[in-house]
């Protein structure tokens, strides 16, 4: 075991814009246009994406994929990356899919979320991505699912959830 003065200190600065700014007006833009304009830059991401690591890379009706880099910063007490950062991912991913599918004036809040974690993640694996789908979307609630893959295209773990829609 080594002792405290042979550890390497390790730092990561994070840095975000006001939340308020980027924070979309349910009034004025579509789900599917705010997830667009923040996946092309032209809005900022929230302070979480900034935080955990993940970012849109594509996003259409009803679907949307997230993609993070692991790194040791996301770790357990096991040198895995945190199941709660895979949760965080797939929560993430299927509510933008169920979001893409909001016109002007509705928004959605998870009610609740399942998720199986299929095997670990480590700093080795370059990148993960999170596809995710929308099941079924009503006029107050919504289901979808996703699955999370490494860079092997091995699936990592997948995961359902329902939402709400006010």
């Amino acid at each position: 075991m080594a002792s405290d003065k042979d550890e390497i200190q390790r730092i990561r600065t994070i840095t975000w814009e006001d939340p308020k700014i980027s924070a979309r007006d349910v009034s004025s833009v579509s789900g599917l246009n705010y997830l667009k304009a923040i996946k092309d830059g032209k809005i900022s991401q929230p302070p979480i994406a900034r935080l955990v690591g993940y970012r849109i890379v594509e996003v259409e009706n009803g679907t949307a994929v997230f993609q993070i880099e692991p790194g040791e910063y996301l770790y357990n007490p096991f040198s895995t990356v945190h199941g709660g950062i895979l949760s965080t991912l797939l929560d993430t991913s299927m509510t933008a899919a169920v979001l893409s599918t909001l016109p002007m004036g509705k928004s959605c809040s998870t009610l609740e979320i399942k998720v199986n974690f299929v095997r670990p993640v480590t700093d080795k694996t370059e990148l993960i991505q999170c596809q995710a789908e929308v099941i079924h979307s009503g006029k107050r609630t919504a289901t979808a699912f996703g699955k999370i893959f490494d860079d092997q295209d091995r699936l990592v773990a997948h995961g359902t959830g329902t939402w709400t829609i006010f």
